[in-house]
């Protein structure tokens, strides 16, 4: 059997087989032949993998490679066994053997969605598309793979928004109703209330009842919120006056053990919003806050001005390019799990049953925003706290609306002249736009699920120019440290640190120096650009 996918060498003219110019040009056909195919496999951009019929890999591209995250070379010659989880690899070569003993055809020939296994161990969806040939009699398999992750994602992202509509629509339907149940209720509680003949017992029992339909009434006010129906009054205001009016009350009643910091512009734009539904959202996510540090902890409130002007910022925050003013509400709390941060919004989630809340805080927040025609974020990490960003489009004058000024972020954008970066990032999705970014301004990329990973990478021998790492990651290495230990080994190497979290109040337990400088995300493809190519311009 061959063990190589070169075409058999055809016969050009009718002479012997050892004749000497026979053998030349059979040599120059199937070395041009071998030549083209390693070019069409290299400029794939999918995943492309020709194996034997035994499953031993014979040709893998380099977007393979990247995408399982070996080596170059690395698999050619191993088991497609090992790019499949445990369960579908035990599988796999009793589907070949069937397959060689019927010829019957499962995945051949068409396409499915199965999981991938990087060399981390790290399990990711992808699409599989399997074509079988015959080469000088020996079956070859060649199968395409795409990433999935980003679509996952953006389907996941898509299908959350569209359950919160779902339960918005039901929700604002019910609590309408239930509002007019209510008005009979407590306009009749009020007549009986009125009457002078109730002795003393029956005024307490209209009292009671009073009170709890009030109660009632004010919750269907809160689901009406969420459902973005609610009665909003917005005016012209100025963000920062409104959160120190929600801080004079907050700093009264959150008790001794919390600190509040506050970070805000100097400058600052005009939004229209509702200040009385703004100063209750902003107290929801402080009560909120303050519930995941029970022994005390930090808040950080800051306001700023952004602006969402190129494709991968209004990818990675989902929303429409433009310019917002934005609120971060940080704290250096327990955390949300995957499962909390996905159901965060929804109407009576709580991770909070025994402290008597209803689980409306949340979904009122996202409510408010939504109706306001603004978005929210929600970053958390396990053990790291949580980051709140409220993100409300900013108020523009006439003359401003009718600019027509290009405010692309490509001008004057430095560029890289091909140095090597190592992209650390545990978030699959984040790190693959990480990736996108940093090419296309012209750098090479290696890339690391975490700091551990980074560091043997860099102690194996890879050389990279600039290091660009998450702050907080699973494993013994987080940001802080994995730029300490390149500092310290590594003096050519510069690192360049980001996070998801507005400031370091919520990560100043994990080592890092007060000023080293930080690239909070969501952030901007120039401000990325302009970061690297300080440090990579700064000498050792």
């Amino acid at each position: 059997m061959r063990n190589s996918i070169d075409p058999p060498p055809r016969r050009l003219f009718n002479c012997p087989q050892d004749d000497p110019l026979q053998t030349h040009l059979h040599r120059m056909t199937a070395s041009r032949d071998s030549a083209l195919l390693d070019a069409f496999l290299q400029a794939a951009t999918d995943a492309m993998i020709v194996s034997d019929d035994a499953g031993q890999m014979l040709r893998v591209n380099g977007a393979a490679e990247r995408l399982f995250g070996y080596a170059e070379g690395a698999l050619t010659g191993q088991s497609v066994n090992i790019l499949m989880p445990g369960a579908l690899a035990k599988l796999h070569d009793g589907f070949m053997q069937h397959h060689r003993a019927t010829g019957e055809a499962r995945i051949i020939g068409t396409g499915r969605d199965v999981e991938g296994v990087r060399q981390d161990g790290s399990v990711f969806p992808v699409h599989l598309s399997v074509g079988e040939a015959e080469v000088a009699g020996a079956k070859l398999f060649i199968g395409i793979l795409h990433d999935l992750t980003e679509r996952r994602a953006s389907q996941e992202a898509l299908a959350r928004s569209q359950r919160l509509d779902a339960v918005g629509q039901l929700t604002g339907g019910i609590a309408h109703d239930f509002n007019n149940l209510l008005t009979v209720v407590i306009g009749n509680l009020e007549l009986l209330q009125m009457r002078g003949s109730l002795d003393d017992r029956q005024s307490g029992l209209i009292a009671d009842a009073l009170a709890s339909a009030e109660l009632g009434a004010d919750l269907t006010s809160r689901l009406l919120v969420f459902a973005r129906k609610g009665n909003l009054k917005p005016t012209r205001v100025d963000l920062r006056e409104e959160c120190r009016d929600a801080l004079a009350i907050l700093r009264r009643t959150i008790g001794a053990h919390y600190s509040i910091r506050t970070e805000f512009a100097d400058t600052l734009s005009d939004v229209m919003i509702d200040p009385v539904q703004l100063q209750s959202a902003l107290i929801n996510l402080a009560l909120n806050a303050r519930d995941a540090m029970p022994d005390g902890g930090q808040f950080l409130i800051s306001v700023a001005d952004v602006t969402i002007d190129d494709t991968y910022m209004a990818q990675e925050t989902d929303m429409e390019p433009g310019d917002y003013v934005r609120l971060f509400i940080s704290d250096n709390g327990e955390g949300m799990s995957l499962e909390a941060q996905r159901r965060a919004f929804e109407p009576f989630f709580t991770t909070k049953g025994d402290r008597g809340r209803t689980g409306l805080g949340l979904a009122m927040v996202y409510g408010f925003v939504r109706q306001s025609g603004g978005h929210i974020t929600l970053y958390s990490e396990i053990g790291h706290g949580s980051s709140f960003g409220l993100y409300f489009p900013v108020m523009r004058s006439a003359e401003e609306t009718g600019s027509t000024e290009d405010t692309t972020v490509e001008q004057g954008v430095p560029r890289g002249a091909g140095q090597t970066i190592l992209v650390v990032e545990d978030n699959p999705r984040v790190r693959k736009l990480s990736i996108e970014r940093i090419r296309d301004l012209g750098y090479h990329t290696e890339e690391a699920p975490d700091g551990d990973t980074a560091y043997e990478m860099l102690r194996a021998g890879l050389q990279v120019d600039l290091v660009f790492s998450d702050l907080v990651m699973p494993g013994g290495l987080n940001g802080y440290t994995l730029a300490a230990r390149v500092e310290a080994e590594f003096p050519g190497v510069k690192t360049l640190l980001t996070s998801g979290y507005a400031s370091d109040v919520v990560t100043n337990d994990l080592g890092g120096r007060p000023d080293q400088p930080i690239l909070h995300k969501p952030y901007r493809q120039a401000d990325l650009a302009a970061r690297i190519h300080a440090l990579l311009e700064t000498p050792s």
